[in-house]
């Protein structure tokens, strides 16, 4: 029965309250999907909605014109067109399409501080998160492996192709399609998250059909594509460290300080260990909190409240938000076509980069333009 009398009002960390649970306010056509662990919860503080509401709306916006940015200028900048950089528009896209389905759906529940969409949205709202960000993340394994090739491969690689980077980004997508549609067609299932503003997959269900999902999921969507992610940065900085060296050996033996006509003195090898770490760092900030939390459920091995459980999503959902930032702002030919178009936005202090000069650079060698990036 429901509570009608006086309630006392949670503090900040949620403090329990007089026969109310967070399951309260479910609609009752969703309420057959929230797992019984959430009914011993009392009621998320308000403010807690409010924070998360914000938070999410405010890495939506930052994201959708990020990737906004990086879709317009990766493809409409001649110098761009490559296909390498066909990875990159296609990871600002999903990323785009990723918070703009969830972000400000999850911002619209939040303000009533329950999923108040109905069981269709919350498959399609889930299906969309999960098909983005498996896109995305094997999108990023794809330029990962395409640098591999260039820098440590070199001439021995086989050239990516138009048709080669399209093959591989259908792939992407198959691959997002595939896991994501699985819990649609009774493989696992969809549920309401324990602070019950978002959906995500079931691993509090107690049978092994439901579990196996989780687990398969993880390994071809979390391990594999971070262990191939460390692979190919660890060798493609051992390459360029191998390159470096030998360079200066060279230099030594010429009697000259570098070999390089425009040296600024920072190691290339240096500059690329910095973006290896970067990237691999932030990918598994991003995408770690939510394998753990889904783990937890699985395994029962802490007992779950809902305030930590959608925290692993905006985790997630930020990843969508640097993802420009590191692909698409760290590359120069970007930032050199940003300035062009639109100076106020370009992270440049530099003069504008002419039309001349950024041909001068597409037409680099193939390792030192990989490097770069």
């Amino acid at each position: 029965m429901p509570y009608y009398g006086p309630v006392q009002q949670p503090g900040l960390w949620g403090q329990p309250m007089i026969n109310l649970t967070v399951v309260d306010k479910v609609p009752p056509e969703i309420l057959h999907l929230v797992d019984p662990h959430w009914h011993q919860f009392p009621p998320m503080n308000p403010l807690w909605h409010s924070i998360i509401g914000f938070v999410i709306f405010v890495l939506g916006v930052i994201s959708i014109i990020g990737n906004g940015m990086v879709i317009y200028i990766f493809s409409t900048a001649k110098s761009l067109r490559t296909p390498s950089n066909l990875f990159v528009v296609n990871l600002a896209l999903s990323d785009f399409l990723m918070m703009g389905t969830n972000a400000f759906t999850m911002v619209y529940n939040c303000w009533f501080e329950t999923w108040s969409l109905g069981v269709l949205m919350c498959d399609l709202y889930a299906f969309f998160g999960s098909f983005f960000g498996c896109c995305s993340i094997w999108t990023m394994t794809m330029i990962a492996l395409d640098r591999y090739n260039v820098i440590v491969k070199g001439l021995a690689g086989k050239p990516l192709t138009n048709t080669g980077a399209i093959l591989r980004i259908l792939v992407c997508w198959l691959i997002g399609v595939f896991w994501g549609i699985l819990p649609i067609f009774g493989w696992n299932r969809y549920v309401p998250e324990g602070n019950m503003t978002a959906c995500g997959t079931d691993y509090l269900t107690d049978d092994w059909f439901h579990k196996s999902y989780i687990l398969v999921y993880s390994v071809f969507v979390y391990y594999i594509p971070l262990f191939t992610i460390i692979y190919a940065y660890t060798y493609i900085l051992k390459a360029v460290s191998a390159h470096e060296k030998n360079m200066r050996e060279q230099a030594k033996r010429m009697n000259i300080q570098s070999l390089r006509s425009s040296d600024d003195g920072k190691s290339t090898e240096m500059k690329l260990a910095k973006v290896a770490l970067v990237t691999i760092s932030l990918w598994f900030m991003a995408w770690t909190p939510y394998t753990v939390i889904n783990y937890t459920g699985v395994f029962k091995t802490a007992n779950i409240s809902p305030l930590a459980t959608i925290w692993g999503s905006v985790f997630a959902k930020a990843n969508a938000v640097y993802n420009p930032i590191v692909y698409g702002i760290s590359h120069p030919r970007y930032r050199a076509a940003l300035m062009r178009r639109f100076p106020s936005l370009a992270c440049n202090d530099g003069p504008t980069t002419d039309d001349k000069s950024v041909a001068s650079e597409a037409s680099a060698s193939r390792e030192r333009a990989s490097a770069e990036q």
